[in-house]
């Protein structure tokens, strides 16, 4: 998540992002997040619903100021044992970005735990995992060249420092206790309140990692047709770019274990969103939605205070326990959208969020895929007739069987991978119309559609062959 600007070079920003693609957003910046918790003016009176809508409404903008926003998480491991990272190592990464390559510090408390520049983003997960939130730009080959950039920095440093970096959807081998969480606010409130709502929120917070796109809509209705068809083909990206079949040595059943964990981290904020695709949808049927999800924090004074639990109706009725009498501000409500995990987020920007982590050319692919789909007519137009008769039950079900069998999910009387080859076509004439030649970002995604192997078919496929059951070797040969 990439921070607010405006932010002088080698200033320490005061700032603490949030877990993954679920870091907290600037109200001037599109698709590009913030790290940064929006800082909150005190009002002395309520927030009217309308404002929450017109909030989310200011993100409709032409279609020539539409922007690519891509991010994407990593697990770093010691070279010697594969054990992860200690805060105090990744700290000294962090440092050396900064020092070598003119990163800008983000600190709380008095500890860095990210860099910015330019509009990008390097900040820390629960689990610290590295996640590189991009800066909007035109064009695909801009945003995988960031990619690039960014690996070839931190792979330098981490030459050095006897460590590396895995392109995975979930840790392949670390149990939740060996894992040291990084020291944020944020995340010690979420480590005590996800196993009250869900039986993998610290596994989703600890183990998984993800690669997302943030991408802008036109207009109310364009927002509803990119939404839909975001949430309707979340499974089949979930499928493309399964690369998590392991946890703690071992194969899970799961093409995607990080896809799974999503299934039980916490309903009243993740899934489908069946209201989605309501004839009424609107921005405002985001708003209600949104208002009846419970809090997480309120961010005062460099501080959380804790609200785990406690409803934003209150708080705008000026009647929230943790701060009785005090009225929300809007930048309480972009914090708040910002602890919604849906496949699907709306802020003032769509964010597709249902892919694992993996090797370089996906991270490329990835964006490829959704700007193929819904940033040219007449391939938004083909998406939106696919899934236009798709029921809620089928959703649903694709949501939660494609983590186990990927492209063989059987789906109306053919299988997953009869879908996903129908959706990288339309990705391609997509890029096509759209005239930057950056159709060449399809071709792994083409080939996993064809034969049907994804990149989790091969791990499993060397574990049992030449790995001799043992996840060992995937840290040397898949380190970026």
């Amino acid at each position: 998540m990439a921070l607010a600007s405006g932010v002088g070079r080698r200033q320490h920003v005061s700032a603490s992002p949030s877990r993954g693609s679920r870091g907290v957003q600037s109200p001037r910046l599109s698709p590009v997040h913030a790290n940064a918790p929006a800082v909150a003016e005190r009002r002395t009176e309520p927030l009217k619903k309308q404002e929450l809508v017109d909030y989310l409404k200011s993100g409709c903008k032409p279609r020539s100021a539409w922007r690519i926003g891509t991010e994407h998480e990593k697990l770093g491991f010691n070279l010697k044992d594969n054990t992860r990272l200690s805060y105090d190592q990744i700290a000294q990464l962090l440092r050396k970005l900064e020092a070598r390559f003119g990163w800008e510090p983000i600190m709380e408390d008095g500890r860095i735990i990210g860099v910015q520049m330019e509009g990008q983003s390097v900040t820390l997960e629960p689990g610290g995992q590295f996640e590189l939130s991009g800066a909007p730009v035109e064009t695909i080959h801009k945003t995988c060249a960031e990619v690039n950039s960014h690996l070839y920095q931190v792979k330098t440093i981490c030459e050095e420092a006897q460590t590396g970096f895995l392109g995975v959807g979930f840790d392949p081998k670390w149990a939740i206790n060996d894992i040291p969480m990084m020291p944020k606010g944020r995340y010690k409130l979420m480590k005590a309140y996800m196993p009250t709502v869900g039986s993998m929120g610290l596994d989703m917070m600890f183990r998984t990692c993800t690669v997302q796109v943030n991408l802008d809509f036109e207009s109310e209705q364009d927002m509803v047709e990119k939404f839909r068809i975001g949430l309707a083909l979340q499974p089949i990206a979930n499928a493309l770019f399964a690369n998590s079949p392991f946890k703690e040595g071992k194969p899970t059943g799961f093409l995607s274990t990080r896809g799974h964990v999503w299934t039980e981290v916490d309903a009243s904020r993740t899934g489908g969103l069946p209201f989605v695709f309501e004839k009424d949808m609107c921005f405002e049927s985001y708003v209600d939605y949104a208002m009846s999800v419970p809090m997480y924090f309120v961010y005062r004074n460099g501080q959380y205070v804790n609200a785990l639990g406690m409803s934003w109706k209150d708080f705008m009725a000026g009647k929230l326990p943790a701060l009785p009498g005090e009225y929300p501000s809007m930048a309480d409500w972009a914090n708040h959208l910002t602890t919604i995990f849906p496949e699907v987020r709306l802020k003032k920007f769509l964010e597709m969020r249902g892919a694992d982590g993996g090797p370089w050319r996906m991270l490329c692919a990835l964006p490829a895929l959704w700007v193929g789909l819904i940033y040219e007519p007449e391939a938004q137009r083909q998406a939106l007739a696919l899934i236009e008769d798709w029921t809620p039950a089928e959703r649903e079900y694709l949501r939660t069987e494609v983590t186990r069998f990927g492209l063989r999910t059987p789906f109306r009387g053919g299988t997953v991978q009869d879908v996903a080859k129908q959706v990288v076509a339309i990705a391609h004439g997509g890029l096509e119309r759209r005239g930057h030649d950056e159709t060449s970002f399809l071709k792994r995604l083409e080939v996993i559609a064809e034969t049907g192997l994804t990149q989790a078919d091969h791990l499993l496929e060397l574990y049992e062959t030449k790995w001799q059951r043992s996840v060992d070797p995937l840290y040397k040969e898949f380190m970026y």
